[in-house]
């Protein structure tokens, strides 16, 4: 491991400073159980480290007084929650334990549950989470020196390429490796960040940046900015939320594929037992498919206006992976996310239609 200058600011403004002052390569170190293993690997080579530990407001999960993150809240809303504002430096435990977040938005628990162990989601944060480096093993590795790096070639597209992607594949065929990204984009978060020059607020898909647009970035942080808080808009009244998840090993392992959906229930059933129930909204995401959080749209369209009990789960799941281009190794991935998204439509309808 290369040497290194470690500083700590005591306010985000600080933060932003010390990542631009002077001429060294700076980089903002969270729960660092994804930065520092890059240092250690050579992928990484910052000249400084400046640490969010000692900001105590950036660990913060709390209410909106009023749900000001989304400019177009679903009108089915719930008039007494105005969504969640969470610190970049809360830690992954902390929001999967957070009542509020279990009782209303399922599928980010249940995302945070899935992190990892025990001890890397005690001190990793969400902000961390959301800005992990990509885990393939060319990019990872000192002996390549792919496109992502500043190469010309990307290794896996003709390599072994069992674990990446089956969308967005031409150029670097990475897979997202978060978790809570996926969750976070069937929630319809918006994501702060801030830097000397001030403060903006983006939508989730806006954050994330493909290959095919930036192969070098995998978000939208400018030099000297900082994530420093995510916004979910309130839960519809009738909504619900699941995210589920396949992976090789069934511990401390990233996704092979996943999926987060929310769906919006317009109650219309005369006899109580859900099958007139109709889906108003719909919200979809696949993770460990692309190298961003996968919108399935078309499947979302499939759900919306449908009576629960005239849902095809499989069929949704044929069209969510509609358009995928697996590589050499990872034609099962289509398979496999086909498979859990019609495990997570009829998970979460039977849960509405059960009024659970």
């Amino acid at each position: 491991m290369h040497g290194f200058e470690f500083l700590t600011a005591d306010r985000l403004e600080d933060a932003g400073a010390l990542l631009t002052e002077g001429s060294a390569a700076a980089a903002v170190i969270a729960g660092g159980t994804d930065l520092l293993g890059e240092i250690k690997q050579g992928t990484a080579r910052p000249a400084r480290l400046v640490s969010l530990q000692s900001i105590a407001d950036m660990r913060s999960i709390r209410p909106n007084a009023s749900d000001n993150s989304n400019p177009n809240p679903s009108p089915n809303a719930s008039p007494n929650d105005g969504g969640m504002r969470i610190g970049a430096m809360a830690t992954i435990a902390d929001i999967a334990a957070h009542p509020v977040i279990r009782a209303q938005y399922a599928a980010l628990a249940q995302a945070c549950d899935s992190v990892a162990t025990p001890q890397i989601r005690n001190v990793g944060t969400i902000g961390g989470n959301l800005c992990q480096k990509p885990r393939c093993w060319y990019y990872r590795s000192p002996l390549f020196d792919c496109r992502k790096k500043g190469g010309d070639n990307c290794f896996a597209i003709d390599g072994a390429n069992k674990f990446h992607a089956i969308f967005d594949t031409a150029i670097c065929p990475i897979a997202h490796p978060s978790d809570t990204a996926v969750a976070l984009t069937a929630l319809d978060a918006r994501i702060a960040l801030t830097s000397a020059h001030g403060r903006r607020t983006l939508p989730i898909g806006d954050f994330f940046t493909s290959p095919s647009v930036n192969v070098a970035a995998e978000n939208a942080l400018a030099p000297g900015e900082i994530l420093a808080e995510v916004n979910i808009p309130a839960p519809a009244q009738n909504g619900a939320s699941v995210f589920i998840k396949a992976k090789e090993r069934q511990a401390m392992d990233f996704a092979l594929a996943s999926v987060a959906l929310s769906v919006d229930i317009d109650s219309a059933d005369m006899d109580g037992d859900g099958d007139g129930d109709t889906i108003s909204g719909a919200r979809m995401a696949l993770g460990g498919v692309a190298p961003v959080p996968h919108r399935a749209r078309a499947a979302e369209n499939a759900l919306i206006g449908r009576r629960i009990a005239d849902v095809d789960a499989a069929q949704i799941g044929q069209i969510a992976v509609d358009g995928a281009l697996p590589l050499s190794d990872n034609g099962y991935k289509v398979r496999l996310a086909s498979g859990i998204v019609a495990r997570a439509v009829r998970t979460l309808l039977r849960s509405a239609a059960q009024g659970a």
